[in-house]
């Protein structure tokens, strides 16, 4: 394997920092919308939450933070995870390095010890921010955080940040970056909650009902911002035929 400039130390701290700049400018360029507008105020209380997002979505949810909550997001082991943990850390937002898998692939990919690392950062008061789908299985809710969600007690909630001037990428998870000067949408829906003696069926129930809600968070973000969301549908065509930007 030939030495790639990109993995160093030093390229991860630049391009972090120039993607927490570029995110700033985003975020202070467009007049956001929140929905509920009290939403904020109503989840004070029920510190700390797991925030759930799809795939796509990574990039725009630093938006959503307010500086009052503190919060740690579960990040990829591999390809731009360490860049983007650098900007994460530079918004405001801990890291854990980790990713959902299925089966063999839980250790390769660092799923055991996130797992773990996320309940003790909920036991210390922290929002987890993890995205809900798993690598190439677009719009698809995993097991691992319905499992977090039962282990810990803690609600989750579906959320989506969208702008109406953005990039919007073919790829498999059909990615989306905000650009600056237009009008954003952050819509949050309604909690979540799975027993600590959940069975597989209120499990599967809760894992339906996240599927449910996430969906219906994006769908009502971009229409707030007068667009379609791209990657609707992705669950019935398995996340398939995506290979590039648009």
């Amino acid at each position: 394997m030939g030495f790639s400039l990109l993995k160093t130390r030093v390229a991860q701290e630049t391009l972090g920092a120039a993607l927490a700049g570029y995110l700033r400018l985003v975020r202070a360029t467009n007049r956001f919308v929140v929905e509920p507008a009290d939403i904020y105020a109503r989840v004070r209380d029920d510190l700390p939450l797991i925030v759930a997002m799809w795939h796509g979505q990574h990039i725009m949810i630093p938006f959503s933070r307010p500086d009052w909550m503190p919060a740690c997001s579960l990040v990829s082991r591999h390809g731009d995870g360490g860049f983007n943990a650098v900007a994460l850390r530079r918004l405001g937002i801990g890291a854990i390095r980790g990713s959902g898998a299925l089966g063999r692939k839980i250790r390769e990919k660092g799923g055991a010890s996130a797992f773990l690392a996320m309940m003790r950062r909920l036991k210390a008061g922290e929002t987890m921010v993890l995205t809900a789908d798993i690598p190439k299985r677009a719009r698809i809710v995993g097991p691992g955080i319905i499992a977090l969600a039962r282990a810990s007690g803690r609600p989750i909630h579906p959320i989506a940040v969208v702008t109406s001037r953005r990039i919007d990428f073919r790829s498999w998870d059909r990615a989306s970056i905000g650009l600056p000067f237009g009008r954003g949408a952050i819509v949050v829906g309604e909690a979540i909650l799975v027993a600590r003696d959940a069975d597989e069926a209120a499990s599967e129930a809760a894992r339906l009902a996240l599927e449910a809600g996430l969906d219906a968070v994006h769908a009502r973000a971009y229409a707030l911002v007068g667009a379609r969301d791209p990657g609707a549908g992705l669950r019935q065509t398995g996340g398939d035929g995506a290979d590039g930007a648009a």
